[in-house]
């Protein structure tokens, strides 16, 4: 996992969808799938906020935990929606990265997203490896944690 995956939202960007299946090249896999090298690498500072905050819109601060106004409303939106449709809390990856450092943040991640097959990345809006479950996610694109 690499520090700069991990957008000003808290959102592990190493875990979407979009971004595995660019890593993993889905496209030439046989799956179209939109692609995307994350937030920080693609200069947009963060999907999520950039729009409705200035300080990350205009990249003012590394992480919204810098704010005062932490967590905002649209973030605990953000949060509340990932938290029951995909496993993962931004503002809990946030506070983690506050209280322990990105270093061991990084680490847990890796330890609490790797598959038990093949070590790479479980994505987190669907669950799946996209090494050892893609064929799962062709039989249904809209796949999402065991449905």
């Amino acid at each position: 996992m690499e520090e700069r995956l991990i957008a000003p939202c808290g959102m592990n960007c190493g875990l979407c969808v979009s971004y595995q299946a660019m890593k993993n090249d889905l496209k030439n896999r046989g799956f179209n799938r939109r692609y995307c090298p994350g937030c920080i690498p693609r200069g947009k500072n963060c999907t999520f906020m950039a729009d409705q905050c200035s300080l990350v819109g205009k990249g003012l601060v590394r992480f919204c935990l810098e704010c005062g106004d932490f967590p905002c409303s649209r973030l605990k939106s953000i949060d509340k929606r990932y938290r029951e449709k995909y496993h993962m809390s931004m503002i809990e990856n946030l506070r983690s990265i506050k209280e322990n450092g990105m270093e061991m943040f990084l680490q847990k991640q890796e330890e609490a997203w790797s598959c038990p097959e093949c070590g790479g990345l479980i994505c987190c809006h669907n669950g799946l490896c996209m090494n050892c479950d893609l064929e799962t996610l062709r039989q249904n694109k809209k796949y999402r944690w065991g449905k």
